[in-house]
């Protein structure tokens, strides 16, 4: 049996105590913006530390190509950069937007609650685990085109 109810702690189907989780959703938003206004700033950041064409190196001791294919892969590298800022900077502006509508905290594809635990671990999450599990699944089986 599992005895008296420790303060804090939810009964489990196994039969123990749980620790509960409890989401203030004042805290998840306030670090969503926190982390939006970071991811900003860090996008800004990159962008204004591009070199215009006419500023960089002339003269490389390894000639012009191995020069231009080092330039290219620093422009790669902060492209990829640039697109992760703003693939996590869409996913919390998202969030934030169902805050505004009231329908922060529920699953995108099934309307259920997210489990508390996941949003204070992820508080941009918009899909229950089930649901991320899914896709998961479904993404795995498919096949690349192109």
């Amino acid at each position: 049996m599992l005895g008296r109810k420790p303060k804090g702690y939810l009964p489990t189907l196994a039969g123990e105590w749980e620790e509960e989780v409890t989401t203030d959703f004042r805290i998840l938003r306030s670090r969503l913006e926190t982390e939006h206004k970071r991811l900003t700033q860090e996008l800004a950041q990159l962008k204004a530390g591009v070199r215009p064409i006419d500023e960089r190196r002339e003269g490389s001791p390894f000639g012009k190509r191995e020069e231009e294919a080092t330039e290219t892969f620093e422009l790669e590298k902060r492209l990829a950069l640039e697109n992760r800022i703003m693939g996590e900077l869409a996913k919390i502006e998202h969030a934030l937007k169902k805050f505004d509508e009231g329908t922060y905290g529920k699953c995108d594809s099934c309307g259920q609650p997210i489990d508390p635990a996941r949003l204070e671990a992820l508080p941009q999450a918009h899909s229950c685990v089930s649901c991320k599990a899914k896709q998961a699944k479904n993404a795995k089986g498919t096949i690349p085109h192109g």
